[in-house]
């Protein structure tokens, strides 16, 4: 089941993903471009999510990659969530979220409306902020035309911030009859 969820959060947000090429190259190195971007940020996507640390370097590196052609936040978002996995760094944290929501992401700043308002990852409350973030939404695109709501996006985020449910130990197949 909670493959299943991965999967679709994962579907959810691969939406964020693609932008079209300007048509005015025939060469078509920018499709390609984007299709690379696409791909690593979506092993990225799936490397924090499952939560196995031998993939977090791998991870970093894809984000590091595709930082170049992402100009909606993903990366930012991703590298954020990724500093989560990795242990506590609020202030690096805030800061990748500040970043991804400076371009407009909006599960970066349903993200940090929840570190603001609960507090998460942070010492105290600051309604101030929480609100702030939350009203940056509302003008955002994707809040005007509903999809994802404020409230979806809220509980998106906090799914992506729970501890992913520990993975199966791995499989031997020698572990019985090899030498």
């Amino acid at each position: 089941m909670k493959n299943a969820l991965v999967i679709g959060l994962l579907a959810v947000l691969g939406g964020c993903a693609s932008q079209p090429c300007d048509q005015n190259g025939s060469d078509g190195s920018c499709r390609a471009e984007r299709m690379l971007y696409q791909n690593d940020l979506l092993q990225a996507k799936i490397l924090i999510a499952i939560g196995d640390e031998e993939g977090y370097e791998l991870a970093d590196a894809l984000l590091k990659r595709s930082a170049a052609l992402d100009e909606r936040g993903e990366i930012e978002f991703y590298q954020a969530l990724l500093l989560i996995r990795q242990g506590p760094q609020p202030e690096q944290v805030v800061s990748r979220l500040e970043e991804a929501s400076a371009k407009g992401h909006p599960h970066a700043m349903a993200l940090l409306y929840k570190m603001y308002q609960d507090p998460y990852l942070l010492d105290q409350r600051d309604e101030a902020k929480a609100q702030g973030y939350r009203e940056a939404y509302s003008k955002l695109d994707v809040a005007q035309s509903g999809y994802p709501s404020f409230d979806k996006a809220l509980e998106l985020v906090s799914q992506l911030v729970e501890p992913p449910p520990p993975l199966p130990e791995r499989f031997d197949p020698c572990e019985d009859r090899c030498p």
